[in-house]
């Protein structure tokens, strides 16, 4: 489908006319490469065509959408709309089970209770025994939790397409700015207190943009370790980020 149909006449985006076949291919590459950034994490069922899809579409949108006056780069806030409309694209599938969401949960909570109980970073054996299980039974249930938490990380981030707004004179709410401001870095600081190994892949995953197995061939390990690694810091932020973000999970 050609999602740019009809609108190949030259547009205007803030104060520069821009054309949109000529953004939509310059960037076409951006969504591909977030497409497969992404896919190293979901289920199998999930198809790389249809994120691509939804990305060209949040693309799309992106172009229309633009303000350069609001001085983020066209390519940043490109990122943002893709980004978003694969996740969307996602959930609307609603690929994951409720079960998956209670155990990712449960494993937030068990971390909760034993840092809070020990003064330290809670071990893998300390929470497969508070939850009675083996650590073959836990390791699966944090690849799982990773599939589940793969996209939290974006909802705690505080990035959303929806706050950057285009209307003219509009602002938004000093309150408003001052909450996300406080949560971001809320964020930092629980990232940066992280165990070495599982700070390292989000850095490596999130801020350099490696996939899971390039990570894993520069820590030495698979990409099923990586990914397990992953889901442990991702769970262990929400656990430590509990004032913050709303667990509930309707069963």
């Amino acid at each position: 489908m050609n999602v740019v149909a009809g609108y190949s006449d030259a547009m205007s985006m803030g104060n520069e006319p821009l054309n949109y076949d000529e953004l939509m291919t310059q960037h076409a590459s951006l969504v591909k490469r977030i497409a497969y950034h992404l896919m190293g994490r979901l289920p199998s069922n999930i198809q790389q065509d249809d994120l691509i899809q939804a990305g060209l579409v949040g693309l799309f949108e992106a172009i229309k959408g633009y303000d350069s006056s609001r001085g983020a780069s066209f390519e940043t806030y490109a990122r943002i709309r893709i980004q978003g409309a694969m996740i969307d694209e996602v959930r609307r599938g609603d690929w994951t089970p409720r079960s998956v969401y209670r155990k990712s949960r449960q494993l937030s909570e068990a971390i909760r209770k034993i840092e809070e109980r020990e003064g330290r970073d809670a071990k893998s054996r300390e929470v497969a025994e508070l939850l009675e299980m083996n650590l073959d039974e836990y390791n699966n249930l944090v690849s799982e939790a990773a599939g589940c938490q793969v996209l939290s990380y974006e909802d705690f981030s505080g990035i959303d397409a929806g706050q950057y707004e285009t209307s003219c004179g509009e602002q938004r709410d000093p309150g408003k700015q001052l909450e996300e401001s406080d949560f971001r870095q809320g964020l930092a600081d629980r990232i940066s207190e992280l165990p070495e190994r599982e700070r390292l892949v989000m850095a490596l995953y999130y801020d350099e943009e490696l996939n899971l197995r390039e990570i894993g061939e520069v820590l030495g390990v698979s990409e099923g370790r990586v990914c397990q690694i992953h889901g442990q810091a991702l769970v262990r932020l929400r656990a430590r980020m509990s004032d913050w973000v709303d667990n509930s999970i309707e069963d």
